[in-house]
Parts: C-alpha cells; sequence; structure tokens
C-alpha cells in the first residue's frame, strides 16, 4: 500500500476528508471515531437546526450537499484504495450521524442516544439499510448510513415525543 505522501494532492484531499480527517486509519472502531467527529462538527449547524421555514431548507440543502459529497468523496476514495468500502472511508458516518441530528436539540442526553442509537443501527444494519449496500461505488458506501441516520431521527424524536428523552 501507498504512503499517504505519495499520492497527488488532489487524491491526499480526497483520502483527508473521506477518512474524516484520518479517523478512518484507526485501526479499530473507525466509524465509531468517525462518529465521534461528527458531534464538534455538527455543532456550528445548531442554530440553523430549527423547525422554521428558512432554517428547514438551509439544513436540508446542506445535508443534500454534504451527502451529494460524502458520496463523490468515497467513491473517489474507494478506487484510489482499490478495495470495495474500505474501513479508512468514514464520511459517510458523519454524514449519517447529521441526518440523525436533523431537529434533534443539541443536549447531551439527546446526542448520546443519537450516538448510540445511529451506531447499532449502522452495525446491525437492519431492513433496508444491508440491502442498500448493493448500490454502486459511493451510493453503496453512503446509502446505508443515511439510511440508519433517518432510522435513528423517527426513533429519538418519537423518544423525545413520548417524554423518554
Amino acid at each position: 500500500m501507498r504512503q499517504f505522501s505519495e499520492y497527488p494532492p488532489r487524491q491526499r484531499l480526497i483520502l483527508l476528508f473521506s477518512s474524516g480527517l484520518f479517523t478512518g486509519y484507526i485501526p479499530f472502531a473507525s466509524g465509531t471515531f468517525a462518529t465521534l467527529l461528527a458531534v464538534p462538527l455538527f455543532y456550528p449547524l445548531v442554530p440553523v437546526n430549527v423547525f422554521s421555514f428558512p432554517r428547514v431548507v438551509c439544513l436540508a440543502v446542506g445535508l443534500v450537499v454534504l451527502s451529494g459529497l460524502a458520496v463523490w468523496l468515497s467513491d473517489a476514495a474507494e478506487r484510489t484504495y482499490g478495495e470495495k468500502d474500505s474501513h479508512k472511508i468514514v464520511i459517510d458516518e458523519i454524514a449519517g450521524f447529521f441526518a440523525a441530528m436533523v431537529f434533534v436539540p443539541f443536549r447531551w442526553p439527546h446526542v448520546a442516544a443519537v450516538f448510540l442509537i445511529f451506531r447499532a443501527l449502522d452495525v446491525l444494519k437492519p431492513a433496508p439499510i444491508r440491502q442498500s449496500q448493493r448500490l454502486p461505488g459511493g451510493w453503496g458506501i453512503v446509502a446505508d448510513d443515511l439510511l440508519a441516520g433517518l432510522y435513528t431521527c423517527v426513533i429519538v424524536h418519537g423518544l423525545i415525543s413520548l417524554g423518554v428523552l
């Protein structure tokens, strides 16, 4: 395997961002570490993570842009690494966490619940999450995490509305 410094600058940027600022290079639980990284990365979005018309549009556009970027970066990184869904590619976990946090109040019990439920769903991969991995390239890498994020979002909002959180 090539050393990071041996790649051209464009590929280094792809690997830097697709690996979640190198959290994907942690030899164990790289997805968990990437999800932990997603928490402070999401924090600047807290002011727009409120259900009001202009903010909903901003959040939706941001999530679509992040997801599209994650698909593109994952696809490019997969080709660079030469391996299918490399454990080094973790931008999908970051995008999935962002999807899970939609309209969830940024309070530690809520963030902890999102983190735990998202990681559980990402590991267990209930239907149709597992099947979504069959999509080609970056789509297959990112789709399962976006679905796990959406499932998590619904579950956490349910827990909040039931007064559990």
